[in-house]
């Protein structure tokens, strides 16, 4: 059962983010701030929820939330300053980017870098509270979507399927076709070695 906040006097953003494990195609970060009152069923972390109640949450949070934002960090950025710190990066945007300013941002993680806003990081706070969970609904659902439309430029990589993520299939077409721009040059992308290990 999700914790619709944790301070009933402080606006609260709850803040996550998706894609820093995938070989390619950008991290996305969420800032959502959610009324008091606020619940649905189906609201949970999102690696929880199938497909398609994620897709159905998505234009729920859009229209209920006081305010929210999601933050494209491309391969270029995430290749300059590394995978964590363009998470970081891309959370601090979601938050200048709210129309309403929160008192306290609360973070998805055990790390965060700060900002001038206070801020709690809560391990698995996406499967505790909904400004969180709703976040990550939120930053998966945008970053699915770009992988979807990416695939049709790049179908040999079926990024449809597996999201830039390094299943056997992706690796084995970047043996193939070598890589692209989407791909995150700073990552091991070298697999002639290890791929059948």
């Amino acid at each position: 059962m999700l914790v619709p906040f944790k301070y009933a006097n402080k606006i609260e953003a709850g803040c996550d983010e998706a894609g820093r494990g995938p070989l390619a195609g950008p991290v996305t970060a969420s800032a959502v701030i959610l009324p008091k009152d606020f619940s649905h069923p189906l609201l949970n972390d999102s690696k929880k929820l199938t497909e398609k109640q994620r897709d159905l949450l998505r234009p729920i949070i859009e229209k209920e939330a006081i305010s929210w934002h999601v933050s494209i960090i491309e391969p270029t950025k995430i290749d300059e300053i590394n995978i964590l710190n363009a998470s970081f990066y891309g959370m601090h945007e979601a938050v200048n980017a709210l129309n309403t300013k929160p008192e306290l941002l609360l973070i998805d993680g055990n790390r965060f870098n700060p900002h001038k806003i206070p801020h709690e990081c809560i391990i698995k706070g996406d499967g505790k509270y909904c400004s969180i969970a709703a976040a990550s609904v939120l930053a998966k659902t945008y970053r699915d979507e770009i992988m979807e439309n990416l695939h049709h430029e790049f179908p040999q990589y079926n990024w449809k399927k597996n999201k830039g993520y390094p299943t056997k299939e992706h690796r084995q077409a970047i043996i193939e076709y070598g890589i692209t721009p989407h791909h995150r040059k700073s990552f091991n992308l070298n697999f002639q070695a290890d791929l059948f290990s």
